[in-house]
C-alpha cells in the first residue's frame, strides 16, 4: 500500500492509472476510521482495480467554535486498518496544501444543502462540495463512495456531480450501527457513558417512526414527526436540532409520507455533541 502527500505526486498515480483505463474507486474521509469507513472500501472494491482511501480533516467545513481542533484523529491506526482491507493508495494531503494561503475558490450547492445541517452549520456543505471537487480532480475516481448516514451530504453531492459533470458514479453504502444500534460515527468517540445510553434514543426514535409507517400505516407527517420529538425528549442530556420527514432525493420537507420515497432524518445534540442519523420510509 502506497502513502501519499504530496498532490502532485496523486495526480501523476490517478493520471497513470485511467491512461492504462484502470477503474479507480475512491473514498473519501476524514479518518480515525471505523467499520463503516470500511465498508465503503469493500463496496468500491466491487467495481475498481485500484482503491484510493484519503485522509483529510478539512477545515472548511468546521464552522466558528465547532470540533476542528479536537476532531479525533489516529493516523497509524488509519493506514493499519487500510491495509488490512486491501486499500492500494492513502493519500493524506496537508492543509496548506489543499487550501494555499490565497485560495480563494470554493464550490458551493444552493438548495439542497440550506436546510436542515444547512441551517445549523451554514458553511458546512460549501466546505464539503469545495474539498470534494479538489479530491476529485487529484483522484480521477471512476467511482466514489459515501455512507447513508450523512443522507444530506450524499445528496449534496449528487447534485454537485450532475451539476459540474463531473465524469464519476457515487455508490451510497448503508448505514453501519454498533451493537446498540447508534450509527458509526467518529464523534461517538465524544460519548461518555451516561450520554451513550441517551444516544441510544435516537435509534429508538427512528424505529418507532417507521414503525407507524410500516405497521400502521400512518402517512401524516406531524404524527410520525411528534412521536419521534416524544422518544428523544426522554433523554436528560438530549436537545432536539430537527426531526424532520424529507424527499430523500431533494431534502425538501414533506406533506404526508410516500413510502420509497420519504426518509425521516434527525439531528440532535447530546450535550456540546452534534449527531446525526435517518431512516428510509
Amino acid at each position: 500500500m502506497d502513502v501519499v502527500s504530496s498532490i502532485q505526486e496523486m495526480e501523476k498515480v490517478s493520471i497513470e492509472l485511467r491512461n492504462r483505463e484502470s477503474v479507480i474507486g475512491f473514498v473519501p474521509t476524514m479518518g480515525y476510521l471505523h467499520e463503516g469507513h470500511l465498508s465503503l472500501i469493500d463496496l468500491v472494491r466491487e467495481k475498481s482495480d485500484f482503491i484510493i482511501l484519503s485522509i483529510f480533516v478539512n477545515p472548511i467545513q468546521f464552522g466558528v467554535g465547532e470540533d476542528l481542533d479536537r476532531y479525533p484523529r489516529d493516523l497509524e491506526q488509519d493506514l493499519s486498518l487500510c491495509r488490512e482491507r486491501g486499500v492500494d493508495c492513502v493519500f493524506v494531503p496537508t492543509v496548506d496544501q489543499m487550501y494555499p494561503e490565497d485560495a480563494s475558490t470554493y464550490v458551493s450547492e444552493e438548495s439542497i444543502g440550506t436546510g436542515l445541517c444547512g441551517q445549523a452549520r451554514p458553511t458546512h456543505f460549501r466546505g464539503v462540495t469545495t474539498i470534494c471537487a479538489k479530491l476529485f480532480n487529484i483522484c480521477r475516481p471512476n467511482f466514489v463512495a459515501f455512507g447513508q448516514k450523512d443522507a444530506q451530504q450524499v445528496v449534496v453531492i449528487k447534485r454537485m456531480v450532475r451539476d459540474l459533470h463531473f465524469p464519476l458514479e457515487i455508490l451510497v453504502g448503508p448505514t453501519v450501527r454498533e451493537p446498540d444500534g447508534l450509527a458509526m460515527s467518529s464523534r461517538n468517540s465524544y460519548l461518555n457513558e451516561k450520554q451513550r445510553v441517551d444516544a441510544q434514543l435516537i435509534r429508538e426514535a427512528l424505529f418507532a417512526g417507521q414503525r407507524l409507517v410500516d405497521e400502521k400505516g400512518i402517512r401524516n407527517v406531524d404524527r410520525i414527526k411528534a412521536e419521534v420529538i416524544s422518544i428523544l425528549s426522554q433523554g436528560r442530556f438530549i436537545r432536539v436540532n430537527y426531526a424532520e420527514i424529507v424527499n430523500r432525493e431533494n431534502m425538501l420537507p414533506e406533506t404526508e409520507i410516500e413510502p420509497g420515497r420519504s426518509m425521516l432524518v434527525v439531528a440532535v445534540w447530546i450535550d456540546s455533541i452534534r449527531l446525526i442519523d435517518n431512516q428510509p420510509l
